[in-house]
């Protein structure tokens, strides 16, 4: 056995399948699923599913061992099809543990979501690959430098948008990038950028739209006495702010806590919202139905 085919066997006993489905619900349809699995030699380790009562759809995530399993990567899913898919009227997609995602990260001026994210990849929390980070402003790339991160400065956003936008999709597509975290990405997209990234691209803020809409929102709420502060981690739409909402969190707070206490108290929230959200996206717990989120394991 030659030295690729031992490390194709090595990586292939570590690989795991997770298969995302929605369906109309029908009976058997999990047990197909499972029978599917076990037919060909895999073992299930993940297996969640819960039904939308109005619509009659039910959602599924399964996850099985690679280990032993009949098929390959590809002939897994055509023979998925045209066993189980098919007969179910099931949409579906079959991810393998092994496809390392690439993350791209667009940031700012604001530095803490980007330093967490960050101090996970650093301790390699997260089975992700971050080719590039791609900013508007020269501030973070000390910390890009700093673990040897490529960081790509567009200076012209504003002025120059679609222009700008075109290099930057030139620059993901080099870099073969799967998705895209907005880490306080102080711009807004495009509809022809978004198109491009269909629930591929992950935003991160605070929780006070729409009653507290502008550039300070945490000095708005402040003078108006709010009790709870919270944020809000989304997939990006062509509709602003409104996309399906994977991870959100509160916190609160009282008469004591001053507008740099929300504004800190508010940025602990918006890292740790988006790096759960992040987290969701890569371990491939996530369904989008109807412009919303099925979020599975939690």
């Amino acid at each position: 056995m030659t030295k690729e085919e031992v490390l194709l066997k090595m990586s292939k006993k570590k690989e795991q399948a997770i298969l995302l489905v929605h369906s109309p619900d029908r009976p058997g349809l999990v047990r197909a699923i499972t029978d599917f699995i076990f037919s060909y030699g895999g073992n299930i380790q993940a297996l969640q599913y819960c039904v939308d009562m109005d619509d009659m759809v039910v959602f599924i995530r399964a996850k099985w061992s690679m280990e032993g399993f009949a098929f390959s990567r590809q002939e897994t899913e055509e023979v998925f099809r045209e066993k189980v898919a098919e007969k179910f009227d099931m949409k579906f997609r079959i991810f393998f543990t092994g496809n390392i995602p690439r993350m791209a990260i667009f940031v700012s001026k604001f530095p803490h979501c980007l330093s967490d994210i960050v101090y996970r990849l650093r301790v390699k929390e997260w089975d992700v690959e971050v080719p590039l980070i791609i900013s508007n402003h020269p501030d973070l790339k000390p910390i890009a430098d700093r673990y040897d991160m490529r960081f790509e400065q567009f200076r012209d956003v504003k002025e120059n948008k679609e222009e700008v936008e075109a290099r930057q999709l030139e620059l993901l597509a080099e870099h073969k990038v799967d998705f895209i975290v907005l880490a306080r990405y102080m711009q807004i997209l495009t509809n022809n950028f978004v198109s491009q990234y269909p629930n591929r691209i992950i935003n991160i803020h605070n929780s006070f739209l729409p009653a507290f809409p502008g550039a300070q929102p945490y000095q708005s709420a402040y003078k108006r006495g709010v009790k709870i502060i919270g944020a809000t981690s989304h997939y990006v739409t062509e509709e602003l702010d409104s996309g399906p909402i994977i991870e959100q969190d509160v916190i609160r707070v009282n008469y004591e806590d001053s507008v740099d206490d929300l504004i800190r108290k508010g940025q602990d929230l918006e890292k740790l919202v988006l790096s759960s959200a992040i987290w969701s996206h890569i371990n491939r717990e996530l369904l989008v139905y109807k412009g919303r989120t099925i979020v599975f394991n939690k």
